[in-house]
Formats: C-alpha cells, structure tokens, sequence
C-alpha cells in the first residue's frame, strides 16, 4: 500500500509538462512540491524558471550547475565508447537523464521528500531513464509519473489548462514541437515533426546555420586527447564543459551536427527526431582519427563490436546497471593508449579529418612504405596467405554428394 505522500521533488524544466505538473501535483495530492532544476547548459534563464516554479506554486526551487560533471562523467565517457544509437543519435537526451535523476534523488533525501517525480510521457523513453535511474538508487522513494495518471491525453489539452490557470508556457499551437536543450545538444521532437515525410522547418534550428549559410571559407582545428578524453582545442587547454562549449559554436558557426532520425524507442514504437549536436559531432571524428593510429587492431575491433550494446544501455536508461559499470572498464581499458591529436577541415556541414598525430602512434612509415624498406619482407605474406587460406582449399575439395 502505497505510503501518504508529504513532498514530492519534481525534475523541472519550465516547460509546458512540468509547468502543469507542478499545479496538477498539488491539486492531486494536496502535498509541497520542490522544483529541481538541473543546469545541463541549455542556455536558458534558469533564474526565471526558478521564479516561474514558485509563482506556479512550487515550495521551494533548486537550481543545481551540473555542467562539468555533465561533460566530464556522462558524455566523454559515451564519446570514448564512440556511442551511436542506431547509426545516427548522439543521445544528448539519454545522457543527460540519468544525472538530472540522480541529482534529484539527492534532493530527495537533502529535503526529506517522500517521492519524486518527472514530465516524462507514458509514451516516451525518458519515462524509463528516470525511473530506472530512482530504482538503481534509492528505490525507497515513490514514483510519481503524471503522464501515467492525470486526465489529459495531448499536448494541446495541456496548453488548454495552462491558458485557464494563467500558466505561461513556451509551446504554442502555432509551434507545437518540444525542444530539449543541454549543453551536448538541442532535441525536437512532436507536433508538426510526426510526420516522417515533412521536412523540418529551417527557423527551429537554436545551435546551428544551415550548411548553405556557412562560411564559404573551410575552418581548421586541432583537438587534442589524453587517454581517449578530449582536452584541448588549438593548443588550449580547457575543462571538460569549457571545451564542449567552444566546439559547439565552432561547429554551430559550421553547420556541423543535424541530424533528422527515425528511431526505434524503448518501448516499442518508431519515433522522428531532429537533432542538432554540432560539438559532439566533431568530437566523435576527432576521437576516432587519434584512435586510428593509436589503438591495437584487435583491440578496436572488440571495442566496436561493444558500441550497439553500450548505445543501447544509454538509450534504454540502465546508466546505473551492472552491465554498464562492467562495459565502462572494458571501454576505458581500450583507451589508455588513444593520446594525440586530430586535425579537422570544417566546411559547409561537413567535418573531415586533415590529419592525425600520436607520440604513441603505431602508425609506421617505414613498414607500410611502398618504396623499398628492410622493416618488411613481402615475401612472408605467401605463408601467411596459405595458412589462411587452407580451410577454403579444404572446403573446395570437398565436393557434393
């Protein structure tokens, strides 16, 4: 039997689902509600949003700079894993889920809160990343999903019960897509975008210009890395946070990182997004051209035969599971070599790699030469050939009967 609920910390957003669940939570369970607001570097006036949460009638407002720690524990993590779900989505979303849920339980237990809850949709994945994420950390608190339980069954009955309780909220009927924005990437997702067929309006864009309107110039850049995680750009250190930053509005400026994906949620059914990740997209190219000269063959072929796996682990919200601690160690182990730096060409929404050094390389010159060189004999590949070959000699002899 479910316990009497006292308080309740909601994962905040200022946006049209939490600005109503704020009101809708007090109304249903007559209990405080706390707003936990989580800087993820979505560059939005996150003091408004606190005063918005209280004047909608929150007890209490919480704004935590999670930035760093964003950067440096979730997406430099994915980007040494080279994290793509299905191909194409950097998971800018399904990273940041799990630290704002965290960050959240620990607010939980900091105000004596009996539960915790989130806007998530009964629809959507980010149901499934908080909760689990609750679940793996303390499963003593109750789970509070609104979209599960309350009356409404759209968006625009949503926006209809913010006009009668003079909620403002930033969706309109006139623009009905929803964003997410973090410091790795800006989602959009709903509305005029669920048709697969339409294209996507050029205004929505926050992050990026259109190729088209890029510098007719190409822009060169060095990134560096020490141990697989990006340290420097152009020869200047910066933190985790600092550097993802710069190569968002190098790449912005660029055109880098849209991306307009169909893809298969966790719960079972095909969903359109379009996203806009231009520092991660650099990243990942950067990453895999030091990789390329640093990283022992078998070893990157192990290591990328873990990448759909990881990808779905993130996707799928089990951040705080068994398998992902124990895939994690066996990422970070292929990365201790991967030191050096990449040098890339950006031109028009393209991003290219134009070279790639290491003091570590196992690139070597002398040995993949074509002119003559004494590191190599030529003449060892025929062994090596019949050896391997001899299960195909084996198969052809064998006949039919």
């Amino acid at each position: 039997m479910a316990r009497e609920i006292r308080k309740i910390v909601l994962a905040y957003s200022g946006g049209l689902d939490t600005s109503v669940i704020i009101r809708w939570l007090i109304e249903r369970y007559g209990c405080e509600v706390i707003a936990f607001i989580a800087d993820l570097g979505q560059n939005e006036d996150l003091i408004a949003i606190k005063e918005k949460a209280i004047k909608t009638g929150a007890s209490k407002a919480i704004v935590e700079d999670v930035r760093e720690e964003f950067v440096r524990d979730y997406i430099f993590p994915a980007i040494k894993a080279n994290a793509v779900y299905e191909g194409t989505y950097l998971m800018g979303t399904s990273l940041a889920r799990p630290l704002i849920a965290k960050k959240q339980v620990a607010a939980a237990r900091s105000e004596g809160a009996d539960a915790v809850a989130h806007g998530a949709t009964g629809k959507g994945n980010d149901q499934v990343r908080f909760e689990f994420t609750y679940m793996a950390l303390d499963p003593a608190l109750q789970v509070i999903a609104p979209w599960r339980e309350w009356e409404f069954d759209s968006r625009s009955e949503l926006i209809e019960y913010a006009g009668r309780h003079g909620i403002p909220v930033p969706v309109t009927k006139e623009k009905p897509y929803s964003c997410d924005a973090n410091l790795f990437h800006v989602s959009y997702e709903g509305g005029l975008l669920e048709d697969p067929w339409a294209a996507y309006p050029e205004d929505m864009f926050a992050l990026t210009v259109s190729p088209e309107a890029a510098p007719d110039e190409p822009l060169y850049l060095e990134i560096e890395f020490e141990k697989g995680i990006p340290v420097g750009i152009n020869g200047r250190r910066l933190s985790p946070a600092s550097l993802l930053a710069e190569l968002n509005k190098i790449g912005g400026t660029n055109g880098i990182g849209r991306v307009d994906v169909v893809e298969n949620r966790y719960i079972g059914m095909k969903s359109r997004g379009v996203y806009e990740t231009p520092g991660g997209t650099i990243l990942h190219v950067a990453h895999r051209a030091v990789e390329s000269i640093t990283m022992d063959r078998e070893v990157m072929h192990l290591r990328d035969s873990l990448i759909p796996r990881y990808a779905e682990l993130v996707y799928y919200g089990y951040w705080f599971s068994p398998e992902m601690r124990m895939i994690q160690s066996a990422i970070d182990s292929s990365q201790e070599n991967i030191t050096g730096t990449a040098r890339l060409k950006l031109y028009k929404g393209n991003c290219m790699v134009a070279g790639r050094r290491s003091p570590v390389s196992l690139y070597r010159p002398e040995i993949v030469t074509f002119e003559k060189g004494e590191s190599f004999n030529p003449k060892d590949a025929g062994g090596f050939i019949k050896i391997n070959a001899l299960r195909l000699k084996m198969q052809a002899g064998r006949g039919t009967k």
